[in-house]
C-alpha cells in the first residue's frame, strides 16, 4: 500500500501529542495570539494563534504541536544533574528533548564533568566576567531563527558595542545562498511574493524541498493550485510520498477522498546537477519560443550574454549529466511557456551545495526569462526553516551591516561601532579550532550538531574557554564537547511565555506580533532581559545605559528608526497592526538594484557527468523532526523506523549486492557511518540519503565561497557491506 502525506494518521498523531502535554495546555498555547514556533511559513499573531495572514482558520499542523510539546514540560529534576556529562551524552536527541525544560541556570567549571545548578546572579556575573577578561576579537555571537526580532537586535547590539562584528546566525547553514543570489539578481534577498499570491498562481515550481514534512501548511495551497487546473512541478532527487499525494487536514474533502495529487510533474535529477537541469529547461523555453522579450528589454540586464551561454550548451551533455530526459525537460518547458502566473519556491536542496548561490541565480534566470518576477501572483519564494530566521537577518544578526544601517545605528545611539570585518558562522568555528576564540554566546539552536565535520567541530567547541548558551532545553550539542572549558547554560522563556510582546517575520516578509504572557516556569527569563543584564554590567563606558534595551517597546522603536522597511514596528504593540516589510513584495518590476533593473547571470555547468565517487549523499530530515530537534525516531512518510538508515536506489542496491535491512558502511573523506541500515527507495541513480544531523560526521567543511554554506547535500561517499 502506498504512503501519502497528511491524512487521518497525522490528525491522530497530532491529537496524541496534544494529549501527552495536556489538551487544555495545548489549546491555550495554540489559541493564544502568538506566532507559531515552527517553520517560516508563519501563522498566529494578532489574528489568532491558528490563523494565517489571510485570515484562514485553522492554520495549524503537526509541526506546531511538536514545537509546543517540549515547551509545555516540567523542569528537569535537579537529580538529573548528579549524573556525569558522559552519562547524559548517552541519551538520544529525542530523549534529551523530552527530559524536561531547563528551569535554573546550570554551570560546568573547567575540568569538571557534571553540571551544577546556580543562581541567576552568579550566572550573569560569570558571563560578564568571561567577556570582560577577553578581547572582543576573540569572541563570537550566534543566534538561531527561533528568537524574536527584539532579542536579535539586542544580541547584535551587545556584540558591536562590546567591540566585535563576529555576529552570525543559522542562515549561513540554510538560506545564505538565497540572500547572496537574489541580492545580485533582483536587489533584495527575500521572497518577492506574499501568501495571497499562492492562491492565484497557475504553476508552482517546488525545487529541492519537502514541505510535506517541513512546511505542511504549504500543501493545502499546492492542492488548491491543482484543483483550479494549475500545475505543480517538483524537482527533487527523492520521490517523496507527501509530494505525490497529500490529505490536507484543513480540507475536509481532501481527507474524505484520502488525499489529493500534489505533483503534476516530478523530475528527479542527480544530486548536484540542478544547474544543468535548470539550464536545460531554459534552453527548451528559448527553443519553444517562450521568452518575454519586452519584459527583458525594459527591465533586465545581461540577457544577451546569458542566452548565448545557454544556446552554446549541449543537449545530450545536459540531459546525461542531470539524469532527466530531454522529453521530460521539454514537457515542463511547454507547461511553463503557457502558464501566466508562476511561482518558483526552493529549499535547502538548492542551497546546500558548493555552488548554492549559482543554483539560486539559475532559478532567478528561469523566472526572468518569462517576466515572472515583479508581477501579481508570480515570483520567487525561498522556503525558510525557522520561524524567525528571516527576521533575525533583517534586524542585523550578521557579520556585515548595510552601510545605511551601520550609520543610522551610530547616529541613533551616539556611539562608534567596530569597523573590522566580522566572521560568519563557519569562520567563527575555524577560529575556535585554531584556538583564537575564548568566549562564545549562542542564543538557541544546536550549533555543534548543526555544523559539518563532526569530529573537527567537536574539537573546535572544546577549545572555546567559555561557552554561554541561552536555551529552553538540553541538546546533544551541550554535551558532546569535553571538559576543557567552562559552560554556562541560561534557561529562557519560550515565545508564548515572554513577559512582553515580541515580533517575528515570516518567509513572506510579514511581521507578526506575539502577545506572550503564559507563565509555565517562574524561574526562567526572557532572552532580552538576560542580554540587558549582561550589557548593563559589561558596557559601563557607553554614553547611554544598556538597561534601556530591557524593554521590548524601546527595542522596537530603535529598530523602526534604524532598519529600512521596519518603520511600522514602532507602534505595533499599540496599533496591533501587523505588516509586510516595506519594499520587498514585488508586484511590479521595480527592482531594488541601483539601476532598477534585474540582472541575468550567465551560468555554466558545474557538475561532472563522469562522477568519480561511488555515490553522492544528501542529508535529509525526517517527518518526526524539525531542524536538529528530534521529536520521534521514526519517519512515517518514508517507512523508516531507524534514523541510522541510508536510502538507496533499487538498481544501485542490486549492484552493491544489498537489500532492505542489510547493513552497510558509508565513508567520506571526513568520516564513517558504520552498520547503517539499507532502505530501498525511489531516489535517482548514483544518489543516497541519510538523516541529519547524524550524517554530519560525513560532511566536509568545504563550502560555497560566496555564501559560506557547507555542502550538506552533496557529499561524495563510498558504500560497502558492513
Amino acid at each position: 500500500m502506498s504512503i501519502s502525506g497528511g491524512g487521518v494518521k497525522k490528525v491522530l498523531y497530532t491529537l496524541a501529542t496534544a494529549s501527552k502535554i495536556g489538551l487544555l495546555d495545548s489549546a491555550k498555547a495554540l489559541s493564544a495570539n502568538n506566532t507559531c514556533k515552527a517553520c517560516g511559513l508563519g501563522m498566529g499573531g494578532q489574528l489568532g494563534g491558528m490563523t494565517n495572514e489571510l485570515g484562514e482558520f485553522p492554520s495549524v499542523c503537526n509541526k506546531s504541536i511538536q514545537a509546543q510539546s517540549t515547551d509545555i514540560q516540567a523542569p528537569i529534576p535537579s537529580e538529573i544533574f548528579n549524573h556525569t556529562i558522559e552519562d547524559l551524552a548517552e541519551l538520544s536527541a529525542n530523549q534529551l528533548e523530552h527530559l524536561g525544560r531547563l528551569g535554573r541556570p546550570i554551570f560546568k567549571a573547567k575540568g569538571q564533568n557534571t553540571f551544577t545548578e546556580i543562581g541567576w546572579s552568579e550566572a550573569i556575573d560569570r558571563a560578564v566576567t568571561a567577556f570582560a577578561n577577553t578581547k572582543p576579537d576573540r569572541t563570537f555571537f550566534y543566534s538561531s531563527g527561533r528568537s524574536s526580532n527584539e532579542t536579535g537586535f539586542s544580541l547584535q547590539l551587545l556584540a558591536r558595542l562590546y567591540g566585535t562584528n563576529n555576529v552570525s546566525n543559522c542562515s549561513y547553514y540554510c538560506h545564505q545562498a538565497t540572500s547572496e543570489a537574489l541580492e545580485s539578481t533582483i536587489g533584495t534577498g527575500t521572497a518577492t511574493v506574499e501568501l495571497d499570491d499562492l492562491s492565484k498562481c497557475d504553476l508552482f515550481f517546488l525545487i529541492g524541498a519537502n514541505p510535506a514534512s517541513n512546511h505542511p501548511r504549504l500543501l493545502h495551497k499546492l492542492i488548491e493550485v491543482r484543483r483550479r487546473g494549475g500545475h505543480v512541478v517538483v524537482i527533487n532527487p527523492i520521490k517523496e510520498a507527501g509530494l505525490l499525494r497529500f490529505a490536507a487536514p484543513k480540507m475536509i474533502s481532501s481527507m474524505i477522498k484520502g488525499g489529493d495529487e500534489v505533483a503534476s510533474h516530478y523530475l528527479q535529477p542527480r544530486i548536484g546537477t540542478d544547474i544543468e537541469l535548470l539550464n536545460a529547461i531554459a534552453k527548451a523555453v528559448d527553443e519553444l519560443g517562450g521568452i518575454n522579450h519586452k519584459f527583458i528589454q525594459d527591465h533586465t540586464n545581461g540577457f544577451t550574454q546569458f542566452i548565448k551561454s545557454i544556446r552554446a550548451q549541449n543537449w545530450d551533455t545536459l540531459a546525461r549529466t542531470c539524469g532527466v530526459s530531454v522529453a521530460e525537460i521539454n514537457q515542463v518547458a511547454k507547461l511553463y511557456n503557457k502558464s501566466r502566473h508562476v511561482i518558483f519556491a526552493w529549499g535547502m536542496g538548492m542551497t546546500h551545495h558548493l555552488h548554492g548561490v549559482t543554483n539560486i541565480e539559475s532559478i532567478s534566470n528561469l523566472a526572468l526569462m518569462r517576466g515572472m518576477v515583479g508581477k501579481q501572483s508570480a515570483g520567487l519564494l525561498p522556503l525558510r526553516g525557522h520561524s524567525n530566521v528571516q527576521g533575525i537577518g533583517t534586524i542585523g544578526v550578521k557579520p556585515v551591516l548595510p552601510a545605511e544601517v551601520f550609520h543610522r545605528l551610530e547616529t541613533e545611539l551616539n556611539v562608534k561601532l567596530p569597523i573590522q570585518p566580522g566572521m560568519h558562522t563557519l569562520a567563527s568555528l575555524d577560529a575556535a579550532h585554531a584556538g583564537h576564540i575564548d568566549v562564545a554566546m549562542m542564543v538557541g539552536g544546536n550549533l555543534l550538531e548543526a555544523s559539518p565535520d563532526r569530529a573537527w567541530t567537536t574539537q573546535a567547541f572544546d577549545r572555546i574557554a567559555t561557552k554561554i548558551y541561552l536555551t529552553t532545553t538540553l541538546n546533544r550539542g551541550h554535551l558532546l564537547s569535553k571538559d576543557s572549558g567552562e559552560v554556562i547554560i541560561l534557561p529562557v522563556c519560550a515565545r508564548d511565555e515572554e513577559p512582553e510582546p515580541t515580533t517575528q517575520e515570516s518567509m513572506f516578509n510579514y511581521v507578526r506580533l506575539s502577545d506572550g504572557g503564559i507563565q509555565r516556569i517562574a524561574s526562567v527569563r526572557s532572552e532580552s532581559t538576560i542580554l540587558a543584564d549582561i550589557g548593563t554590567k559589561l558596557l559601563k563606558h557607553l554614553p547611554f545605559d544598556f538597561e534601556e534595551f530591557r524593554g521590548h517597546q524601546k527595542i522596537r522603536q530603535a529598530i523602526s528608526r534604524v532598519i529600512p522597511g521596519m518603520e511600522d514596528l514602532a507602534d505595533i504593540d499599540v496599533a496591533k497592526r501587523e505588516f509586510h516589510v516595506r519594499g520587498r513584495v514585488l508586484h511590479s518590476p521595480d527592482f531594488k538594484t541601483p539601476d532598477k533593473k534585474a540582472n541575468f547571470v550567465s551560468v555554466n555547468a558545474t557538475a561532472d557527468d563522469t562522477q568519480t565517487s561511488d555515490f553522492m549523499l544528501m542529508s535529509i530530515r525526517s517527518e518526526g523532526q524539525f531542524n536538529s530537534i528530534i521529536y520521534e525516531e521514526k519517519d512515517s512518510y518514508r517507512g523508516v523506523d531507524n534514523r541510522w538508515t541510508v536510502l538507496l536506489n533499487l538498481q544501485d542496491a542490486l549492484e552493491l549486492g544489498v537489500s532492505n535491512g542489510d547493513l552497510v558502511d558509508l565513508t567520506s573523506s571526513q568520516g564513517c557511518m558504520s552498520k547503517v541500515t539499507v532502505q530501498i527507495f525511489n531516489i535517482a541513480r548514483g544518489c543516497a540519503a541519510a538523516y541529519y544531523p547524524e550524517a554530519n560526521v560525513l560532511t566536509s567543511r568545504t563550502s560555497d565561497p560566496r555564501s559560506h554554506t557547507p555542502a550538506f547535500k552533496s557529499i561524495p561517499i563510498a558504500i560497502a557491506r558492513s
